[in-house]
């Protein structure tokens, strides 16, 4: 057969503007973002402060009327009007506590739910770039443990804050009206624990983000290890795995140690700073009494007072910690933000249901260049097509650029130069929902995902019949396996699909890319895994979709090569040599190589002597 040729691409083909590198967006401050997370439940917010409030009120009101009974008692005068009005006041109190409790914590879990789906919405849809240079640990981390501290500051940190200060400002006018003098005594003390605080309380937020960075970097180690625990466990290698994750655990241990030591600090400095306006308090207003000028029911209403403050004082002082860590989470959650994802893969139409593929679309490549980072060029001019309704084998050693190419197909990255045309349109125009749907991949890992069999089917074709699904599993041969289970297709497969063999999960890879009816059809290495027996049902399962769609196939057995209609040859990210086995053999020292010694089989292959007599 006459095949293909690689031609370059033509000079008059215009080549699209590189995109634009779009600026960074200068960084929203913390609490600004904080801010926003509590702002569509402000109105729940406000009540909850209402309640706050008005229970902190009932507080307040307690020491003038402990006054009023200590005045009573002093003149005689009945009690039973005060002390049911302060038994009423520690009920009210209570009652609104627990009611300002729960509307906080209903609140508070909406807060996380939101920033949760958040994240999960962005994580799901970032870009396979930044997929591939940062652990998953560290961003599952940001959904779980950095979420829940920015829960807590965005809903009850602000309304312990809130409360604080207005209780405190509450409690200040009164103090004034029972003694201005004892006043200025505690504003004193207080003033001076506050200014230590100032200096405190930046230290927590920094300390925080450590620690949930740390926090994040066990996640990936925990994830390292048990996404390979088989491999872990053949190597021997769990001890060197638990050391590592527990270097991991102890720089989470070191800086939570540090964010707890503030904590500590602050928490010493809020109770201190009560005692020490107490004493203060009593050793002033205690000469004052002696000395005629305070009566002692004012001295003791005072005191209450500044045991009242105790609460307000604590209550800040725990909100400004809990914002200072929420502050620390919100960076790390904010930068998942500004992570580069997939826009366009969200398409409104049902696009994993099985469609009829209106036919099988020519696929070319034209001077396609495309480097990873700090890594030399992996393709340096591709340009090659894909006939329609044919398939094209790529064969090549190891950094050719074999897999690179299948990834820039499903726009997984973006070429640096050169178009990447199904059908005469360039892929960058389209989007990558409408690229993927037009496409099936199998990938050479054969991924499968938790859950049963039927779940992996109809994974890439939710619509998929039960006709389709019997037809698909004959193919590849699976239904004999099928039969064999207990459970038939509701079988679970277990985590990354564990309790199947390779080739099982081979073929049920196969069976749902097929079940996809794509137009066009990526196998990498797609039959490494199997048997010479399931190999040629597979090729005969690839025949018959190569009927319908166009079939692109990364290979290094020589009977799954031969049977392609166009071979490409790489070398160095370069297209080295196109056409049949037979012309290849003749004509291409490289692939003659290759033919006859790493993509040999050595059961049942009558090319093998051919090989070995051609001529080097």
């Amino acid at each position: 057969m006459t095949t293909a040729s690689a031609p370059p691409a033509p000079a008059e083909t215009p080549q699209p503007p590189a995109p634009a590198q779009t600026p960074e967006p200068p960084a929203t401050p913390p609490l600004r973002v904080l801010l926003r997370y509590a702002r569509p439940h402000r109105t729940v917010l406000l009540a909850t402060l209402l309640l706050v409030l008005a229970a902190s009120a009932a507080g307040l009101v307690q020491p003038l009327v402990a006054q009023h009974v200590l005045d009573g008692l002093s003149d005689g005068r009945g009690v039973l009007g005060p002390v049911l009005l302060l038994a009423a006041l520690v009920v009210l109190g209570a009652g609104l506590t627990g009611l300002q409790s729960w509307w906080q914590q209903r609140t508070s879990e909406r807060v996380v739910r939101q920033i949760r789906r958040d994240l999960v919405f962005r994580l799901i849809r970032l870009r396979v770039p930044e997929l591939d240079r940062r652990p998953p640990g560290d961003l599952i981390a940001r959904v779980t443990s950095d979420s829940a501290l920015v829960q807590n500051a965005a809903t009850e940190g602000l309304v312990m804050v809130s409360n604080g200060v207005l209780s405190i400002l509450g409690a200040v006018v009164l103090m004034g009206v029972v003694h201005l003098g004892l006043l200025g005594v505690t504003a004193a003390v207080l003033i001076a624990v506050a200014l230590v605080m100032v200096l405190v309380l930046p230290r927590i937020r920094e300390a925080v983000a450590r620690a949930q960075e740390s926090v994040g970097a066990v996640g990936a180690a925990l994830d390292r290890t048990l996404g390979a625990a088989r491999t872990v466990k053949a190597n021997g290698a769990e001890g060197r795995e638990t050391e590592r994750a527990g270097e991991a655990i102890e720089g989470a241990y070191r800086a939570g140690l540090a964010g707890a030591r503030y904590v500590a600090l602050v928490k010493v400095l809020s109770g201190v700073s009560i005692q020490a306006a107490f004493l203060a308090v009593l050793g002033v207003g205690g000469a004052l009494v002696a000395a005629g000028s305070l009566e002692a029911s004012a001295l003791i209403a005072f005191l209450l007072y500044v045991f009242y403050l105790a609460s307000p004082v604590g209550s800040l002082v725990a909100g400004l910690s809990m914002l200072q860590q929420g502050l620390g989470a919100v960076g790390r959650i904010e930068q998942v933000k500004h992570m580069p994802v997939e826009d366009d893969v969200d398409d409104p139409r049902e696009a994993l249901a099985t469609v009829a593929a209106p036919g099988a679309p020519p696929v070319e490549f034209r001077d396609v260049r495309f480097s990873y980072p700090g890594r030399a060029p992996a393709l340096r001019g591709i340009s090659y097509t894909v006939p329609g309704g044919t398939q094209t084998a790529l064969v090549g050693l190891s950094g050719a650029g074999k897999t690179t190419m299948f990834a820039l197909l499903q726009r997984f990255h973006e070429p640096a130069s050169g178009q990447i045309r199904i059908d005469g349109v360039d892929i960058a125009t389209l989007p990558r929902s409408e690229v993927r749907r037009r496409i099936a991949y199998v990938e050479q890992e054969s991924p499968v995902m938790a859950g049963t069999i039927d779940d992996n089917l109809r994974y890439a074709a939710t619509g998929a019949s039960d006709e389709d699904i019997a037809e698909v599993l004959r193919l590849t041969r699976l239904d004999t396996l099928i039969d064999r289970l207990p459970d038939g297709l509701r079988t679970e497969v277990g985590n990354r699909g564990v309790t199947l063999s390779g080739g099982e999960r081979q073929r049920l890879a196969i069976a749902r890319a097929l079940l996809r009816r794509p137009e066009v059809l990526l196998l990498d290495e797609a039959t490494a895994q199997l048997d010479a027996s399931n190999e040629r049902a597979l090729r005969e399962a690839v025949d018959q979709a190569a009927r319908r769609c166009t079939v692109i196939l990364i290979a290094h057995r020589l009977s799954t090569v031969t049977g392609a209609d166009q071979i490409v040859v790489l070398e160095h990210g370069l297209v080295r040599a196109a056409g049949t086995h037979a012309e290849l053999v003749e004509a291409d020292v490289l692939y003659r190589e290759l033919a006859s010694s790493q993509m040999l089989v050595s059961e049942g292959n009558e090319d093998i002597g051919e090989l070995a007599d051609v001529p080097r």
